[in-house]
């Protein structure tokens, strides 16, 4: 029972987790478009923002696909962890913590989500595993 609770739990943290990046990726193209999204990047200081800001935004769309599908999951938590670290450094760190000042205290929380969803195999209900549990099956 305690793996069944455990496959739905990294289940409900891979979807929410993934959603939160999606949209703030979508957003990035479509509310903000890519040009705000370049012109907040370099308002604040971000090396490259014609460069980052598309990186950014589609890295926020496919790693939060790749979360909610759990494919990829090292790979996809790293770098969208990277990504808050990012977010950190360059527009919430001068804030302080709390959220409702502009601190890091949402960025920080999505950051740990992502390694912890990235680096615990995803469940059972994970494409990973699903995809793991084929190959293994075609070896034996």
């Amino acid at each position: 029972m305690l793996d069944q609770a455990r496959n739905i739990a990294l289940l409900l943290a891979r979807v929410a987790t993934g959603m939160i990046f999606l949209v703030h990726g979508y957003q990035k193209f479509a509310t903000m478009g890519i040009a705000g999204t370049t012109a907040f990047f370099e308002s604040i200081g971000i090396p490259l923002p014609g460069v980052a800001a598309p990186l950014v935004a589609a890295l926020e769309v496919a790693g939060g696909i790749a979360l909610i599908l759990g494919a990829a999951l090292p790979i996809a938590g790293t770098l969208l962890a990277l990504d808050m670290v990012g977010a950190i450094l360059f527009a919430h760190l001068p804030a302080g913590f709390s959220v409702g000042e502009g601190g890091y205290e949402f960025v920080l929380a999505l950051a740990a989500a992502s390694l912890a969803v990235g680096f615990t195999g995803g469940g059972a209900l994970a494409l990973d595993s699903v995809l793991g549990r084929r190959r293994a099956a075609a070896a034996a």
